[in-house]
Order: structure tokens, then sequence, then C-alpha cells
């Protein structure tokens, strides 16, 4: 299994229109993505957030099909319409099939 973290803290235009349309980017994501196993997008609920205040995590079969999703069309118009919005992102991404 392969885990994609994302942790990112927007700026003050980042309003619940905005998270509306993330998460139905998150939607399609999750119906148009082969091999996944989970994808969530929503609050960081950690008091130890450091100010990253909203996280995707996404399971993968392979870090191929990882690496698929990342290429895909929607997660492309997904990253567009978040960039000018982030304003700091942190990516964690682990290979269970890695020792």
């Amino acid at each position: 299994m392969f885990h994609h973290v994302v942790l990112m803290q927007f700026g003050a235009r980042a309003d619940r229109a905005f998270f509306a349309t993330v998460e139905a980017y998150a939607v399609k994501i999750r119906a148009s993505t082969p091999n996944l196993g989970r994808y969530v997008f929503g609050p960081n609920l950690a008091s130890r957030s450091d100010g990253l205040t909203h996280a995707i995590v996404g399971s993968f079969a392979t870090s191929a099909d990882h690496d698929a999703y990342q290429a895909s069309p929607v997660h492309q118009e997904m990253k567009a319409f978040m960039a000018p919005d982030i304003a700091r992102i942190v990516v964690c991404d682990i290979d269970e099939a890695q020792p």
C-alpha cells in the first residue's frame, strides 16, 4: 500500500465555497482513480498542527497507482484550483512495500 499525505495551510481567501469545491474534486478523484483504497480531504484536528489546517490522505495499491493519480487530469485541475490559496504545504509519502 502507498500512502500520500498532504498537509496544507490556506490563505484568507479560502472560504466555505473554496472548501466545497475541493471536496467536489475529491469526489471526482474517488470516482475516477483506479486502485485507490481511500481518499479523504478534511480539516486537520491535531492540536499540534502548526497551522496546517487541512489535509488530504490518499492510499493507493502501489506507488505506480499513486504516480498515475498525480498525472491524472482531475488531480491536475484540483492542484491548479487550490494552488493560489495554499500558503504552506507539507507532503509525506510512505510506501509499505519499501523496507
